[in-house]
């Protein structure tokens, strides 16, 4: 007999509690389940069920292999189920949680292609700067940039943005432009408001060590091209991933305030919830981005 069926038989009759019932469950007779668990027994050499008149309990054996069987069983039917879900064509609703740069910026343009490609998915994508649980708020994924709090989320790195002190050539005309991370103290600066460190910038030296510069400005505000647009217009310095002010850059519109500092780069991730395998419609869209990213890069923008 197949092995499978018969540590299934015996699983089913522990779970259900005796024979009657598990030949329920299992859909066959209920003398086809006692010859299942008959040959389990001879094949192992072993009293695997106490059996009386009024119930069915495991032996001290049986409570021990009925552990591992279960495992068994459960690996056995989650490597059906992926095989299946492999074959099945993404669909359904797709919940993603997106910072708002990136989605705004990048995501957004693209998403028709993705929905062209995957016609049976709709996809519900919410922007915002915070930290979202993903299975208590039922999101299927998220998209994040910069260093990933400890979870047990899985992640997968899509690409890089490298992140730099930015200012417009007007500004550096007006009020200079700082030679070292100190000078910075003096100059008008542009911040994110969802900083949970507050109008603090994390920079690297030269050196290797890490400083932190805190300065007021003009602008406070939870948008990161709101902040470009402030840079642009001279307002400031702000500090931006690549993504947002490349063009910008290549225009001449903005220029690096500090260019002699290390390059800080920023990783950029897609993260869903842990399981055995990922669902169709999230790997499909993981798998696209990966390929819409591909060629991008810290200054690949």
């Amino acid at each position: 007999m197949d092995r499978l069926t018969e540590m299934e038989a015996f699983a089913t009759v522990v779970d259900q509690g005796g024979f009657t019932d598990a030949a329920k469950k299992m859909g066959i007779s209920k003398s086809a389940v006692s010859k299942h668990v008959s040959a389990l027994e001879a094949r192992l050499g072993a009293r695997l069920l106490n059996r009386t008149t009024r119930r069915v309990s495991p032996t001290e054996i049986g409570l021990a292999y009925y552990d591992r069987a279960r495992r068994v069983l459960n690996d056995a039917g989650e490597a059906d189920a992926l095989v299946t879900s492999m074959q099945i064509a993404p669909s359904g609703l797709l919940r993603i949680s997106v910072a708002t740069d990136f989605g705004v910026n990048l995501l957004s343009p693209v998403l028709g292609d993705f929905l062209q490609e995957f016609p049976d998915i709709t996809v519900n994508m919410v922007l915002n700067n915070r930290y979202v649980e993903l299975i208590s708020e039922g999101f299927d994924m998220a998209i994040r940039v910069g260093e990933l709090e400890d979870s047990t989320l899985r992640a997968r790195k899509l690409t890089e943005t490298a992140r730099r002190m930015i200012a417009a050539p007007s500004y550096f005309e007006k009020y200079g432009r700082p030679q070292r991370i100190d000078d910075l103290n003096e100059h008008k600066l542009l911040h994110y408001s969802n900083q949970s460190a507050g109008n603090v910038w994390k920079i690297t030296a030269p050196s290797g060590e890490r400083r932190q510069v805190r300065s007021a400005g003009w602008l406070t505000v939870n948008d990161g091209q709101s902040l470009l647009h402030a840079a642009i217009a001279g307002l400031g310095i702000a500090y931006l991933p690549s993504f947002l002010y490349a063009d910008a850059m290549k225009k001449g519109l903005v220029e690096e305030a500090i260019p002699d500092l290390p390059m800080e780069t920023l990783g950029i991730y897609a993260v869903y919830p842990p399981g055995r395998f990922t669902q169709p419609k999230v790997r499909a869209f993981i798998d696209f981005l990966a390929h819409t990213f591909a060629d991008k890069g810290p200054d690949n923008w």
